[in-house]
C-alpha cells in the first residue's frame, strides 16, 4: 500500500513531522513518501494521502490548502487524513487539539477520516516581523515525536482493517 504524505511548511517543523510520520508508517510495514505538494502531480498514484499544513494565525498553510483544492476529486476517490502543527505550547500533546474552522472545511470537501494537530515550533532567531515578536516569549519545539508515531501506527491500523474488510474472502 502506498501512502503520501504532504504539507505546507514555512519554516520545516511541519516538513519534518511529515517525514516523522513516514517514518512510522514504513516501520508499520507500509510504502510512505513524504513529498511537498509541488513534487505530486497526481495522487491517484497513491492507495492514501495524509496532508498537513502548518497553522499561521489560525489559517493552514497555503501550500496546503491549494493541494487539497488542486486534488480535491482524486482526493474523494480514497482515505485521507490531515494534521495541522503549531500551538507553541504543550496543548497538542495534553490532548485533542480540533481542527480550525478552515481545516475543518477542507476535510469536510474530501471526507477526510480523521485530523490531528501536533505541536510548532518557533526558533529564538526566527525571521520576520511576527515571528520575531512571537519567539521574544513562544521561542521553543514543542513537537512530540512519540505523538506523531503513536499517530502514525493508528493510521497504519486503520489502512490495515479498511483493506481487510475490502478483501475478497
Amino acid at each position: 500500500m502506498r501512502i503520501l504524505i504532504t504539507y505546507g511548511s514555512k519554516l520545516g517543523g511541519t516538513r519534518e513531522i511529515a517525514g516523522q510520520l513516514a517514518s512510522g508508517l514504513r516501520a508499520a510495514g507500509l510504502d510512505a513518501r513524504a513529498l511537498p505538494p509541488e513534487e505530486v502531480d497526481d495522487v491517484r498514484a497513491y492507495d492514501a494521502v495524509i496532508v498537513g499544513g502548518g497553522l499561521y494565525a489560525g489559517r493552514w498553510h497555503r501550500r496546503a490548502r491549494r493541494f487539497v483544492h488542486r486534488h480535491v476529486q482524486a482526493l474523494r476517490e480514497r482515505p485521507v487524513w490531515f494534521f495541522s502543527s503549531g500551538p507553541l505550547d504543550d496543548s497538542a500533546s495534553r490532548g485533542n487539539v480540533p481542527p480550525t474552522t478552515q481545516v475543518r472545511a477542507l476535510m469536510e470537501q474530501v471526507g477526510a477520516r480523521g485530523h490531528v494537530t501536533f505541536g510548532g515550533r518557533l526558533e529564538p532567531d526566527a525571521r520576520g516581523f511576527i515571528a520575531r515578536a512571537m519567539a521574544r516569549e513562544h521561542a521553543g519545539d514543542w513537537r512530540d515525536p512519540e505523538h506523531v508515531t503513536r499517530w502514525a501506527h493508528s493510521v497504519a491500523l486503520e489502512l490495515r482493517d479498511a483493506a481487510f474488510l475490502e478483501a475478497p474472502r
